[in-house]
C-alpha cells in the first residue's frame, strides 16, 4: 500500500529532507513530486516555500479474523432452567420359556474329486543383469588466477607521458602512491587507470574525487597538445561498476513510476550520469525522461506517459 505525506523547505531538497527524516527512509526508497518551486519574494514579503510530496510503500494491514457466532441452541440450552427428571419405575421383565431347539442336520459331504497337477510352466533362464558403468568424474582444474593487467611503457615525447607525468605529481600532492598508466583508445580518446591500494578516497563519494582528478587532467592536458582530446581516469573499474548501478536505478525508479502513474524527480546528477540514465530509459514503454535545473543542481525527472 502506497502512502504520500507533503513537507515544505527554502528549497526542494530541503524540504526532501525532512520528509526523509520524518519517515526514516532513504531517498531510493521513495518517490517526490514536486509541488510548489520556492519564490523568494520581494524585500521578505510573498516569500513561499518549497513543498514536495513524497509517496512510499508500507506493508498492507492483515485483516482481523471475524468473531465466532454464538450457537442458537447452546444460548437456548443456557438460558432454560432443565426441568428435573421423572422417576422412572423399575418392571420386572418377562422371563422368556426356552424354545425347543431343533435339529439340523448336518450336510452331507461331497465326494472330493482329485485335481491333476497341472505342469508347471519351465522359468526362462534370467540373463544377469549388466553391471552399470561408473563414469569416473574428471576433478575440475583448479581455476587459474586473474593476472595482473601488463601496461606498455609510455614512449618519450607522447601524450600518454605527458598524462602520467601531471597525473603522478598530483597523487603525490594528495598523498596517494597510486601509479597511472595511460593508453590511447581511438584517435582522440586516452584512458588511465590508477593502480595501488587505498584506492577508495581517490575514488571519492559517487567517484566525485575521481571526477575532480579527470577534470584537471582534461584541462592541464588539452593546453599543451594540438587539437582537443579526451582523458577518462579510472580506479578499481568504478566507471563500470557506477553504470550498472544508475541502470538497475533508473529502472527501479521506472517501475515505481508505472505502478503510480506519476513522475519521480532523480537526486542531483552530472552530464555523465544524466546521459547514462536517459540511454537505460530510451527504449522502455510509456516512460518518458528529461533534464530540468541548473549545473550542479540539475536532475533527471521520470515521467509517465500514456
Amino acid at each position: 500500500m502506497e502512502k504520500t505525506i507533503i513537507t515544505a523547505g527554502k528549497t526542494i531538497d530541503l524540504a526532501i529532507e525532512a520528509a526523509l527524516t520524518q519517515l526514516g527512509l532513504d531517498r531510493d526508497s521513495v518517490s517526490v513530486t514536486v509541488l510548489q518551486q520556492a519564490k523568494p519574494g520581494f524585500l521578505g514579503f510573498g516569500a513561499q516555500p518549497a513543498k514536495v510530496q513524497v509517496a512510499y510503500e508500507v506493508p498492507d494491514p492483515k485483516p482481523e479474523p471475524a468473531p465466532k457466532p454464538k450457537s442458537a441452541l447452546g444460548a437456548a440450552s443456557r438460558s432454560k432452567p432443565k426441568a428435573p427428571a421423572a422417576p422412572v419405575k423399575k418392571v420386572d421383565a418377562p422371563k422368556a420359556e426356552p424354545k425347543a431347539e431343533k435339529k439340523v442336520d448336518a450336510p452331507k459331504a461331497e465326494p472330493k474329486v482329485e485335481k491333476k497337477p497341472e505342469p508347471k510352466a519351465e522359468k526362462k533362464a534370467e540373463k544377469p543383469a549388466r553391471p552399470e558403468k561408473k563414469v569416473e568424474k574428471k576433478p575440475e582444474a583448479p581455476k587459474a588466477p586473474v593476472a595482473p593487467k601488463e601496461y606498455a611503457p609510455a614512449e618519450a615525447g607522447s601524450v600518454e607521458e605527458k598524462i602520467e607525468v601531471f597525473l603522478k605529481g598530483l597523487l603525490e600532492h594528495m598523498d596517494s602512491t597510486a601509479v597511472p598508466h595511460a593508453w590511447k583508445e581511438n584517435e582522440n580518446t586516452y584512458k588511465v587507470d590508477l593502480i595501488g591500494d587505498d584506492l577508495g578516497y581517490l575514488i571519492g563519494r559517487r567517484g566525485d574525487t575521481l571526477d575532480a582528478i579527470q577534470h584537471l587532467a582534461n584541462y592541464t592536458i588539452n593546453r599543451e597538445v594540438d587539437g582537443h582530446i579526451r582523458i577518462n581516469v579510472d580506479a578499481e573499474a568504478y566507471r563500470q561498476k557506477r553504470e550498472d548501478s544508475l541502470r538497475r536505478y533508473a529502472r527501479k525508479k521506472a517501475q515505481q513510476v508505472l505502478k503510480a502513474r506519476r513522475r519521480t524527480t532523480l537526486e542531483p546528477m552530472n552530464a555523465y550520469e544524466r546521459h547514462v540514465i536517459h540511454a537505460a530509459l530510451q527504449e522502455m514503454e510509456n516512460i518518458t525522461t528529461h533534464s530540468t535545473g541548473t549545473e550542479p543542481n540539475r536532475r533527471v525527472v521520470i515521467e509517465y506517459v500514456r
